[in-house]
């Protein structure tokens, strides 16, 4: 895995954990001479991940749409900032940029590039692995609503048996590298 997208907020979230776990796995990351492509910002759980990353001598890619430089603060002090047009864009030019994809706790537009990149799987656009990091038990509520959907048959068991869950940073790296298997 030479790149991996990692979906998260602008926001930090209220529990110190989610920065933490953002901050290990940016350093692991680096650590592993892996490279990190994100959403661009410099604050929240997106500056968390890329600082700690740029920290430990690693490579971090954000791709930000032009009008959210200056809300999402663009991360000047990043190996590359690709600045895009639109939110689409951005979700393909950071999934065209990666090997696999890992959501941290985060809100709405990290939700909506997890579910992208699960339905682009799902319809075998990309055989790229995807993961669930799942701080304090953030996701809790939303693994087992995906357990739900496939078992009343709206989701194939394949498509999210291919999703890796993990609470430790460095254990999903791990699994990600070796597994497409929960």
């Amino acid at each position: 895995m030479k790149r991996l997208c990692v979906f998260c907020g602008s926001n930090s979230g209220v529990r110190q954990a989610y920065d933490e776990a953002a901050r290990v796995l940016g350093h692991e990351l680096a650590r592993r001479g892996c490279g990190l492509v994100y959403g661009g910002g410099k604050v929240g759980a997106m500056g968390a991940v890329a600082g700690a990353a740029l920290e430990s001598g690693g490579q971090v890619i954000g791709v930000i749409p032009s009008h959210l430089v200056h809300r999402e603060f663009a991360h000047d002090g990043i190996t590359e900032l690709v600045v895009v047009d639109s939110m689409d864009q951005r979700k393909v030019q950071m999934a065209r940029l990666a090997d696999a994809f890992v959501a941290l706790p985060g809100g709405v537009g990290t939700l909506d590039e997890l579910f992208e990149v699960l339905a682009l799987a799902q319809l075998d656009f990309h055989g790229k692995r995807c993961g669930v990091l799942n701080v304090a038990g953030y996701f809790d509520q939303l693994l087992r609503f995906m357990d739900t959907a496939v078992e009343e048959g709206f989701i194939p068991a394949r498509t999210w048996a291919a999703v890796v869950v993990e609470e430790d940073p460095a254990k999903m790296l791990d699994r990600l590298e070796v597994s497409r298997e929960r």
